[in-house]
């Protein structure tokens, strides 16, 4: 389903990390993943990704600034799908004002997180 996409995870809690690796790497991505914004920020400059997942609450540097800092320091384009353990529809919104393409909740279901990075990825194409 998503064979020979190149995925950033951006998530400090270890579980939820190994979980989106596992999840995504069985559908055929390839995984890369940072234990917070900068170090997501720092393997955007080293390499070329189709997507990135981003925890909205990292340490030193939380998903909300390294999404602003990407599209308005950086003037990249790359698809972003916030991760949420909270409230989805206060979130949603504040992850679409902050520069992201969409927004899920944790724990998240397998074929919710595969349809949601296809729907992204098949809305960037048409733009």
């Amino acid at each position: 389903m998503l064979s020979g996409l190149k995925i950033l995870v951006a998530e400090d809690n270890e579980l939820s990390q190994k979980i989106a690796f596992f999840i995504l790497k069985k559908q055929g991505a390839i995984i890369d993943t940072a234990y917070n914004g900068l170090e997501a920020i720092d393997l955007l400059r080293k390499n070329n990704y189709d997507l990135i997942i981003m925890d909205l609450h990292m340490p030193e540097m939380g998903g909300y600034e390294a999404t602003e800092y990407i599209r308005n320091i950086m003037k990249n384009n790359i698809p972003i799908i916030g991760l949420t353990a909270s409230n989805w529809e206060e979130d949603m919104g504040e992850c679409i004002k902050r520069g992201m393409n969409n927004c899920i909740v944790k724990p998240f279901d397998p074929d919710n997180l595969c349809e949601t990075i296809l729907s992204v990825l098949r809305k960037d194409n048409k733009n």
